[in-house]
């Protein structure tokens, strides 16, 4: 029974195939096009943001069994493609080079207020980058959750006018005659439906998941900064 089915709708997808406009096959293979854009992103950043998830869970879990702030740096752990260590990196990058300035190369033991100012600026930046750096990707798939609808009823539209065309160019109106044409006509339509839904589900968990480690950027950098602060900054 299901072998069955599965012949008659494909025996169905290639009727449709068949009668479709030049126009409206341009469309579909274009909608193939974002649909296959549009899951390797998916693929892609989903693998991205789980690696960057447990790089962040085994830098935060280090940096808290340190004692000093400059203890990671100072070993010279890299963490590569974790979003935590690059900005501790920058953060703790800038504060080195404040601590030394103007003393030959030895890092003096308190930080002016203006050092700590510019590792908060820093670290600003630090967080922008790489919440810039996981959100990369996903303008493809706001494209297919927005135009790929849009591209699927042009193609639907195009389809009809084109059965009407042949319907008066024939010169009668009847089921058979119009039938064919118009169910083409559709057939781009659930193209477009079929590449914008998953993207949708898609982007908005993605974007859940930004928003989640962006905010993680940002309250690891206030952290970081309290911590130089009560380390390094002179009490006057």
């Amino acid at each position: 029974m299901h072998v069955t089915s599965l012949f008659l709708a494909i025996n169905d997808l290639s009727y449709v195939w068949d009668k479709a406009t030049l126009e409206g096959k341009a469309i579909i293979v274009l909608l193939v096009f974002f649909s296959i854009f549009a899951w390797s992103t998916m693929a892609h950043k989903a693998m991205q943001m789980r690696r960057a998830r447990r790089l962040n869970q085994f830098f935060e879990a280090e940096f808290r069994t340190q004692t000093r702030v400059m203890d990671v740096f100072d070993r010279q752990v890299r963490v590569d493609d974790c979003p935590l260590f690059m900005v501790y990196r920058e953060g703790c990058g800038e504060l080195d080079t404040g601590l030394r300035k103007g003393t030959g190369g030895e890092r003096r033991a308190h930080a002016s207020i203006k050092t700590i100012e510019h590792v908060k600026r820093t670290l600003e930046s630090a967080v922008a980058r790489e919440s810039l750096r996981l959100e990369s990707g996903l303008i493809l798939l706001a494209i297919a959750v927005s135009g790929a609808p849009f591209l699927g009823l042009l193609g639907t539209v195009w389809g009809v006018m084109s059965a009407f065309s042949y319907v008066a160019m024939l010169g009668k109106a009847d089921l058979a005659t119009m039938a064919p044409g118009v169910a083409a006509a559709l057939v781009t339509t659930v193209a477009g439906l079929l590449v914008a839904i998953p993207s949708m589900f898609g982007y908005n968990w993605l974007v859940h998941n930004l928003r989640v480690a962006t905010v993680q950027l940002d309250n690891f950098a206030q952290e970081l900064i309290s911590k130089i602060e009560n380390e390094y900054l002179a009490e006057n």
